[in-house]
């Protein structure tokens, strides 16, 4: 059998280096009794970010609104009330225009009490749970999914985060 010409061969192993990458861009999907899919990402001040091991609960918001109204509630806390809960907080921007994101958005949750991680790819949680105008709350045990909820309404995000009613 004849081999192919070098520069086809060169062709072969770019395509399956470039079909491995696509492949490891994209995150794992979000499933109750799986383990939390590895996600490194930039936080508000470009630092990394990710979900630290004893984390409990995962809010993940993909709207505008909902991270509005999450963000209501996160403001009215002091800088370590996540860490406090074990929680943590993940934005995902990656709808948002990158001009847009970059001059006004991750300027204004510089100036925030807490700590939030920011998806710029939407492929990184593509495979994420959402509902529209929904905070995903994602509950957690030793990496591990325990169990997902959709936020629709602020009493719910209080619960979670073992907050009073207002």
């Amino acid at each position: 059998m004849k081999r192919p010409p070098m520069h086809l061969r060169f062709r072969l192993t770019l395509a399956a280096g470039l079909m491995a990458c696509v492949t490891w861009a994209t995150a794992a999907p979000v499933v109750v009794g799986q383990p939390l899919p590895a996600l490194a990402v930039k936080d508000q001040h470009d630092q990394d970010w990710q979900v630290p091991a004893n984390a409990e609960l995962l809010i993940y918001s993909a709207s505008r609104e909902a991270s509005s109204r999450l963000q209501a509630i996160l403001k009215q806390q002091g800088p370590d009330f996540l860490a406090s809960r074990r929680a943590v907080y993940l934005a995902n921007m990656s709808r948002m225009p990158a001009f847009i994101t970059r001059t006004m958005a991750l300027p204004s949750l510089r100036d925030e009490p807490f700590r939030l991680g920011v998806v710029m790819d939407d492929k990184l949680t593509a495979d994420w749970p959402v509902k529209d105008d929904a905070v995903t709350l994602i509950t957690l045990k030793e990496g591990k999914v325990t169990g997902i909820v959709f936020a629709t309404d602020d009493a719910t995000v209080r619960r979670a985060l073992c907050l009073p009613a207002p």
